[in-house]
Formats: structure tokens, sequence, C-alpha cells
């Protein structure tokens, strides 16, 4: 027969290789427990929520109730109860805004801060209204009523002012006025003043009555304007001369 040549096999010594797998394995744990905690504090911080109460008031202390509170116009919402407390759960990290909303009453907006690190101490802020004076206040909330709602506007009492106030009635006080002292201030005056006040007057009578003639009268249209106060004077001195002329011619 013929001899067969069988390869020796090489000798690997066995604890370094149990060392390499060892450090690999191990080096492979820690790449995959690197995200695994990552996730797991997001998780965490997802799944922080804080709870917010307080109570609703009177300004003399008594409690409010059935009125609706709401953070973030209505993400989160409740009511008070009977003792005029509310509660809001599983509210995330963030800034918000709650407010009360009563038919009656108006109650102050509070801004409230809630961090990752600290949801068990919310900072509130409280204002009246959009620009007004902000102040800090505690949690448990207590809002008072600042003001009350007024939808109908009361009736005025009778006052004669206010028919003295009325434009009309001034109107009228101011031409009777003009009339009682019309007779007075044309006292002091000639004969050709008066006169041309009574044609000022009977200008204005016709420019009330009909606006168009006495426009036409005014600017020479078609009806032309009398003889002035002195030449009618004039023309009825001459007239009562050529009588009194002719009547001595007679004589």
């Amino acid at each position: 027969g013929h001899a067969v040549d069988v390869p020796t096999p090489i000798l690997v010594p066995s604890t370094m290789t149990s060392r390499r797998l060892l450090s690999l394995l191990v080096a492979v744990l820690a790449l995959l427990s690197v995200p695994a905690a990552v996730a797991s504090g997001d998780a965490a911080t997802a799944t922080a929520t804080a709870t917010i109460r307080g109570r609703l008031q009177m300004p003399d202390g008594t409690a409010i109730n059935t009125t609706r509170v709401t953070l973030n116009d209505g993400q989160y919402s409740t009511y008070s109860q009977a003792d005029g407390t509310f509660t809001l759960y599983n509210v995330g990290p963030g800034i918000h805004a709650l407010n009360a909303h009563n038919p009656t009453q108006h109650f102050a907006t509070v801004k409230i801060q809630l961090l990752p690190d600290s949801m068990d101490s919310p900072r509130c802020i409280e204002y009246a209204y959009a620009g007004a004076t902000k102040q800090s206040i505690d949690h448990p909330l207590v809002l008072t009523a600042l003001a009350r709602y007024q939808y109908f506007e009361p009736r005025p009492r009778f006052s004669p002012l206010r028919i003295l106030k009325n434009p009309m009635m001034l109107m009228m006080i101011v031409s009777v006025g003009v009339m009682l002292l019309m007779p007075k201030m044309m006292e002091g005056l000639d004969d050709e003043q008066k006169e041309q006040m009574r044609q000022q007057m009977d200008m204005q009578n016709k420019m009330v009555s009909d606006p168009t003639k006495a426009f036409s009268q005014l600017f020479g249209g078609e009806e032309e304007a009398g003889p002035s106060a002195s030449e009618q004077r004039r023309i009825a001195s001459s007239k009562a001369g050529g009588k009194t002329a002719r009547r001595g011619k007679r004589d």
C-alpha cells in the first residue's frame, strides 16, 4: 500500500481566542447600550407631566363654581367644583396660558412655565389684561374676580340739561334771543339803515322760500332790484315839490 500524508493541524491557544471574543462582545454591548440609554432618557423626558391646581373666588372669598378653565385656548380644559377648585392633569413641559371663562366675572390670565427638570414647581405670572403689570403668584393658584361684565347700558334718567344739549333746542333759543333783541338793536338806527336791514331780511326770506328767484334778483337776472331808500325819498320829495308848484300856479 501507499502511505497517505495527513496534514498536521495548527493548534491555537484557547485562552487567546476567548479573550478576543470577550472583548469584542463587550465592545458590541457598549455600542448598543448608548442609543438605548439616550432613548430611555428621551422617553422619560417626554412622559414628564405636571398637575395644575387652583381655586376661583370672589373678592369676598366666596367660591365660584361651574366655570370653565382652559389651558392654551382649550388644549386642556376643566370646570371648577362647588368649592371653586379646579385641576388640570398631565400637562407637559413648556409655557402655558391659563384662562377662566365666566359669563359674569373677569379673571386675570396666568402664564405658567413648566421646566423638564422642575415639573413639580411651576412658575406662574398673573396679569389682568394684555399690557397690564405682571406679578408672580404661587402655586396652587388662587384667582380672584377682578371686574363684573356689563352687557347692557343703563337707561339714562330724565334731566333738563339733556334737553338744553340738543342742537335743535340751542338753535331755537338763539333764534328767540335774536327776535327779542332785534327791536332794541334797531332803535338806534336811522331810517336808511332800517330800510337796508328790512331789504336784507326780505332777501333772506326770499332765499328761504324761493332760492332761484332770489339769486336771479341778486345777480341781475330776470327781475331787477328796486330803487334804494335814498332814491325813494328823493323821488317822493320831488313829487311833493312838483305838486306844490302846480298848486301855486293855479292860485
